[in-house]
């Protein structure tokens, strides 16, 4: 699967899922128009847009965002991504951003009355309800049919709350995710469980790895992920296997044995459970399509 995946929701809207997994920088290009709005966030991981042929540079952190907007100069995007790093990017049409929030447009910047034909750069800091979507974005496993319809949603979610004035309500639901801390350990504990997919700790000994209590665990990886810790890694270990059959490196037995299954009947029976076929029939309709 590719490290960058551009999901084209229409002409003027299209989402950039990066995962760089990569021991080296990759980098990826794109030609913009003058009336495209660039939405960035870094997940994890760090990386760069680079302009004017290399004479200038603008980072973008972890926990980050940046909003780009230059209505009397092309912007086309020239990112290096760094290793190990996560980037979720939107472009829209400033036409069809503006009929989305037209409502809304006097509590944003660019589009107040003369600004709209100005210039907009903006980097903040990401917010933790901001940090819920965007894990959610980046970690589901919808399949094909609605996945368009997913990310549409999730990103208007976004947006909305990029331009949001306060996040009273959100933190007053989940009032554990207005500590930083708590959602950093929530994030650790999904490396944890992904590195040790095979032999995954029992929750209570995730939870004293992180340093957090197991009803903290439960609720904020629920609120981050949208499931629970081991509803998710069952997903994650599927669509992990599903990817090593369809490299074709490794036959099925091999391929349960990655993931975690001892028994090659287990690992059939849970990848007909999550995708409604068994490894073997999955094979074989991804051969006949091609």
């Amino acid at each position: 699967m590719s490290p960058i995946e551009e999901i084209n929701i229409d002409s003027q809207f299209s989402i950039l899922r990066i995962e760089n997994t990569n021991n080296e920088t990759i980098r990826f290009e794109k030609e913009m128009g003058t009336d495209m709005i660039q939405f960035y966030f870094c997940l994890k991981g760090s990386g760069k847009f680079v302009f004017n042929q290399g004479a200038y540079a603008l980072g973008l952190a972890e926990d980050k965002s940046l909003l780009l907007y230059n209505p009397q100069k092309q912007l086309p995007i020239h990112l290096e991504i760094n290793p190990n790093t996560w980037f979720i990017g939107v472009l829209i049409s400033i036409k069809k951003f503006h009929a989305l929030f037209s409502s809304e447009a006097e509590f944003i910047g660019f589009l107040k009355g003369d600004n709209i034909n100005k210039k907009y750069y903006h980097e903040d800091q990401t917010s933790p309800s901001m940090a819920i979507v965007l894990n959610q974005m980046f970690n589901n496993y919808m399949n094909q049919s609605i996945k368009n319809l997913y990310y549409t949603g999730k990103t208007y979610e976004l947006l909305s709350l990029l331009f949001h004035q306060t996040e009273d309500k959100t933190l007053e639901n989940c009032p554990f995710l207005s500590d930083e801390d708590d959602v950093v350990k929530i994030r650790k504990a999904k490396e944890i469980i992904i590195a040790r997919m095979t032999e995954p700790p029992t929750l209570q000994e995730l939870a004293d790895t992180v340093g957090i209590n197991i009803k903290k665990l439960k609720l904020g990886f629920k609120q981050i992920y949208g499931d629970s810790v081991f509803s998710f890694l069952f997903d994650y270990k599927m669509e992990y296997a599903r990817k090593l059959l369809e490299n074709g490196n490794y036959n099925v037995n091999e391929v349960g044995l990655k993931v975690g299954y001892s028994s090659a009947s287990h690992f059939i029976s849970a990848f007909k459970k999550k995708f409604g076929t068994t490894p073997k029939k999955y094979l074989m309709s991804i051969n006949t399509n091609n």
